[in-house]
């Protein structure tokens, strides 16, 4: 099995240390991460300078791209087939509700998929990252799953894991996306050369966290298995914007 490994955090993180030496066990691992800490880039790709692909001591390649960047060019440009499988992680604190459409970590396991290669973004749920171990210990039961047991369509899971010991976990659950508040505003703060600058504000909390979110599933200690698509068509709106248009 072939497997190319990613992530936002960069290729010298420690979630990506720990998930490349687990997927080892299950196939040829390749680390294709970006050179430093992108988290946030979205899926954003590199369009006005070329690329350089680095090799680092360890054997990850780095790229100064984004995580986009890196998948992207690593199955056009790097291998001469495709992977069998794309992981994004281990990400740094969690992924959920409106945290998709920022996270890096999503992004990488989103290009994957548009190329045809089944994803899984992995995101460990805390600030401080201590249970490494459990996330990569539950990266690999999901892709000896798919592998062993293909879904009939392509598939792109965000998969989000409490910071706890693997035996506190409580299983599996197939979730949705939840929903937070609006942002923070902007915090100001003066530089060195006396200008305002302004650092974008925290997430806001949960506000959509019942029942059968993401955000439920992580505070009751359960992994959130959320698939995800690309098609952001607002299909029951379709009728509404035909009627103000007149047609």
């Amino acid at each position: 099995m072939r497997i190319l490994l990613s992530n936002d955090d960069g290729y010298f993180a420690p979630g990506i240390e720990h998930l490349a030496r687990a997927l080892a066990d299950l196939g040829q691992v390749t680390v294709v991460a970006p050179e430093r800490d992108r988290s946030g880039a979205s899926n954003s790709l590199t369009l006005d300078r070329p690329l350089s692909l680095r090799r680092a001591a360890n054997g990850f390649h780095y790229v100064n791209g984004t995580p986009t960047d890196c998948v992207h060019l690593a199955v056009t440009g790097m291998f001469d087939e495709l992977p069998d499988m794309v992981v994004s992680g281990i990400n740094i604190g969690a992924n959920m509700g409106d945290d998709t459409i920022y996270s890096g970590t999503i992004a990488a396991a989103t290009e994957g998929f548009l190329l045809g290669v089944p994803s899984l973004a992995v995101s460990l749920c805390s600030k401080g990252g201590e249970h490494f171990a459990t996330a990569a210990r539950v990266a690999c039961e999901l892709v000896t799953l798919l592998q062993k047991q293909a879904l009939q369509e392509p598939v792109l899971l965000n998969v989000n894991v409490p910071d706890v010991p693997y035996a506190d976990l409580r299983g599996y659950v197939v979730t949705r996306l939840g929903k937070r508040h609006k942002a923070e505003p902007v915090v100001t703060a003066t530089s060195p050369r006396d200008e305002i600058v302004y650092w974008v504000g925290a997430a806001g909390e949960a506000q959509d966290a019942g029942a059968g979110t993401d955000f439920f599933a992580v505070q009751n200690n359960q992994v959130s298995v959320t698939p995800l698509q690309i098609d952001l068509t607002h299909s029951a709106q379709m009728a509404l914007v035909r009627r103000w248009l007149g047609q």
